[in-house]
């Protein structure tokens, strides 16, 4: 009998026999064990954690939902991360369409908060005395372009290697190199001027 306690000792490939054959115990471990990197990931990219939280529902119900469909050409974190990243996207894509709606339809009104980034973006493991720093970071990171900023959160956020990245995103490993290459020189350009008015007295 498969029990949620067994599931500790399986290998990925049992675990994925498991979830395709519907066993809720297996997808509770899979919960489980990649929850964290999957709001983290998400929250990464549209850094507003109820948005995360919701980006990392609709991942595990695509999970749920598809698994039978999954070919294991790729391992199961690398698929979990593709989905993330292709979701937190498709967030943020919305997210514009519809600050581009409230713009046209409240030209003349006097309340405009939707048009402002959220003012108060915090990421787990930021000490207090890194916020004003993390912040400034990760609005610099949303305005890459959306290669750039999925390469380089997967990098530099989750620590995924190189070839790691090029599987979720479907892409060679030069590609990768020059994503990130492209989104450093970005990052720096816009923190630049922060990090001068930093040092001045």
């Amino acid at each position: 009998m498969f029990t949620f306690n067994d599931t500790a000792r399986l290998q990925e490939s049992e675990l994925i026999a498991a979830l395709k054959a519907g066993r809720e115990s297996a997808f509770r471990m899979l919960v489980e064990m990649h929850q964290g990197k999957v709001y983290n990931t998400a929250l990464a990219i549209v850094q507003q954690s109820e948005e995360a939280e919701d980006i990392a529902q609709e991942v595990f119900v695509e999970v749920y939902q598809t698994i039978g469909q999954f070919r294991e050409e790729a391992r199961l974190t690398t698929w979990l991360y593709r989905i993330t990243t292709t979701k937190a996207l498709a967030h943020l894509r919305k997210r514009k369409a519809q600050k581009r709606f409230s713009l046209l339809t409240s030209l003349f009104g006097v309340n405009n908060e939707v048009l402002h980034d959220p003012p108060d973006f915090q990421h787990p493991g930021v000490s207090l005395e890194q916020q004003e720093e993390m912040g400034t970071l990760f609005k610099a990171i949303n305005r890459l372009a959306d290669s750039q900023k999925v390469a380089f959160v997967l990098h530099y956020v989750e620590e995924q290697s190189h070839r790691e990245i090029a599987e979720v995103m479907q892409v060679t490993v030069s590609a990768v190199e020059s994503l990130l290459h492209r989104a450093k020189q970005n990052l720096r350009k816009q923190l630049t001027p922060f990090y001068q008015e930093r040092k001045t007295p």
